[in-house]
């Protein structure tokens, strides 16, 4: 079990972070740094390093220049107690929902009987009791989503990684598995940090929402969110961080870090949905 941490250590922190693949500089000199327990979620236009920066923070990569921390110790290989969730899933094909569930929750300590109990809780919280004896195969890019996320929090990890979790899911869908996130997120104390495009979620989400332009991509501004959750679009609190965002993308665009169909395809999603 991994000490606990003084409070003014961060979660994560990226101290002066470049990478380069293949001599193109995917990131350069990032310096950011993620609160214990904190939700921070990291936006920006295809191609800027948000990814790679999920990559190195869970330690399947490192940078070529600068350093990553993570709970206090730089990285070297794969990060104890993080959990990487990509757009793709990664469910056993051989596996039922269920079992793909009660298999993380075995990693825990839990006996069999007791681990595939509690994963049938867990499938139904998001809706899919009736597809647990289904294997991935059977079920929608959604529906694997789901099972996805549940299996992530179920290791019960200390920093959850999450890179565009929701881009396969529909409105509803999409909203239910927020506020699945959010509940669990806050129950479990565990420190989030996500990658979007979806500038409405992020607001809905974040505690704290840091802009990441250009290519290679650099931290071009970091916004902070104190109002209550859940969140109401209709909030005048919440328009102003909205309108403090659009206006910083606005700029972004003038300095070229941006284009405006990049700006137009962010800002659609400015406004919360309301229902």
């Amino acid at each position: 079990m991994m000490a606990t941490l003084p409070p003014n250590v961060p979660a994560i922190q990226f101290d002066g972070v470049s990478k380069v693949f293949q001599g193109r500089s995917a990131v350069a000199g990032i310096s950011l740094k993620v609160p214990q327990g904190s939700f921070t979620v990291l936006v920006g236009p295809s191609g800027c390093g948000k990814s790679t920066l999920l990559n190195m923070a869970a330690g399947l990569d490192g940078p070529s220049e600068g350093y990553v921390f993570v709970h206090g110790r730089e990285t070297d290989g794969p990060t104890p107690g993080a959990a990487l969730l990509f757009q793709n899933y990664n469910l056993f094909p051989w596996m039922t929902a269920l079992d793909n569930v009660a298999f993380a929750l075995r990693n825990t300590g839990l006996r069999w009987r007791a681990a595939r109990e509690e994963a049938g809780r867990l499938l139904a919280k998001v809706g899919l009791a009736a597809y647990a004896g289904k294997v991935p195969a059977e079920l929608s890019g959604g529906m694997k989503q789901r099972v996805a996320l549940v299996r992530a929090f179920a290791l019960k990890p200390r920093l959850l990684l999450l890179d565009e979790p929701f881009a396969a899911l529909d409105h509803q869908t999409r909203k239910m598995m927020q506020a699945y996130l959010l509940t669990t997120w806050q129950d479990s104390g565990a420190t989030v940090l996500m990658v979007t495009h979806d500038l409405g979620e992020a607001l809905a989400l974040a505690d704290r929402v840091v802009l990441v332009s250009g290519s290679p991509g650099s931290v071009s501004g970091v916004i902070d969110l104190d109002t209550p959750r859940p969140r109401d679009a209709s909030d005048p609190a919440l328009r102003a961080v909205a309108r403090r965002l659009e206006t910083h993308l606005e700029a972004e665009v003038a300095r070229g870090e941006f284009s405006p169909a990049e700006l137009a395809a962010l800002s659609r999603f400015i406004t919360l949905p309301t229902d």
